[in-house]
C-alpha cells in the first residue's frame, strides 16, 4: 500500500484488498497509481480515478464495486458522527430522526426525506441549479463513472445508519461527477431492517 503516494489511491488499494479482490485484478485496477504523486493537480488525480473506475466497472461485479467504494468513504468520525449519534439518542421515531437528519446540513447536505415507498432520499444540493460541483474532485466535461460516487454514498450511509438506527443499502441516483455537473448528488437508501 505504501507504494501509492496519493492517499485516495492508497485507500482504494486497501478497500480492494479488504473486499477480497484478487491481487492480479486489483493490480489491473490500480495500474499507474504508483505514478500519481500526492501533489499532482486535482485534474490529474481525477483523470486517474476516472480510468480506475472504468477498469473496476469492466472487471468487478456491481455489488463488489459498490462495497469497495463505500469502504473509501471519508469524514466518518468527528463532529458528523457526534451529530448522527445525537439524532438517534434524542429522537424516538423514524420520522423524527429523518426530520432531525434533514436539519443537520453539516452531515447530510441539502435535504433528507422519506419517500412514498419508504426509502430515504439524501440530496446534497437543491435541484434547479445551472451547474453542480463536487467537494472531492473537479467536475469535468467528461462524466466520471458513477461507481466513484459510492464513496460519498458510503459516507452518507455510515452517518444515516447511526442517525436512524437502521441498516441501509445505498443507490446513487445522480451525481455532479457522473453528470458532468448537470445533476445534483442524490442518494436513495433502502431500509433493510
Amino acid at each position: 500500500m505504501s507504494e501509492y503516494e496519493y492517499g485516495n489511491i492508497r485507500k482504494l488499494a486497501q478497500a480492494l484488498a479488504e473486499e477480497g479482490v484478487p491481487d492480479d485484478v486489483a493490480g489491473h485496477i490500480l495500474e499507474g497509481g504508483s505514478g500519481v504523486p500526492k501533489d499532482a493537480s486535482r485534474q490529474c488525480k481525477a483523470a486517474w480515478l476516472a480510468e480506475a473506475m472504468r477498469r473496476m466497472d469492466a472487471t468487478l461485479d456491481e455489488a463488489t464495486r459498490h462495497a469497495v467504494r463505500e469502504r473509501c468513504a471519508c469524514c466518518l468520525g468527528g463532529k458528523r458522527l457526534q451529530i448522527s449519534r445525537s439524532i438517534a439518542r434524542d429522537h424516538e421515531s423514524l420520522e423524527d430522526r429523518i426530520h432531525a437528519a434533514n436539519e443537520a446540513k453539516f452531515v447530510f447536505g441539502h435535504s433528507v426525506s422519506l419517500t412514498e415507498t419508504g426509502d430515504v432520499l439524501v440530496c446534497f444540493a437543491p435541484e434547479g441549479l445551472a451547474h453542480y460541483g463536487c467537494a472531492c474532485l473537479p467536475v469535468s466535461e467528461e462524466a466520471m463513472p458513477v461507481t466513484y460516487c459510492y464513496c460519498c454514498g458510503g459516507h452518507a450511509k455510515h452517518h444515516l445508519q447511526k442517525a436512524l438506527g437502521r441498516q441501509l443499502a445505498v443507490t446513487v441516483l445522480s451525481s455532479a461527477l457522473s453528470s458532468a455537473g448537470k445533476e445534483p448528488c442524490m442518494f436513495q437508501f433502502r431500509i433493510l431492517d
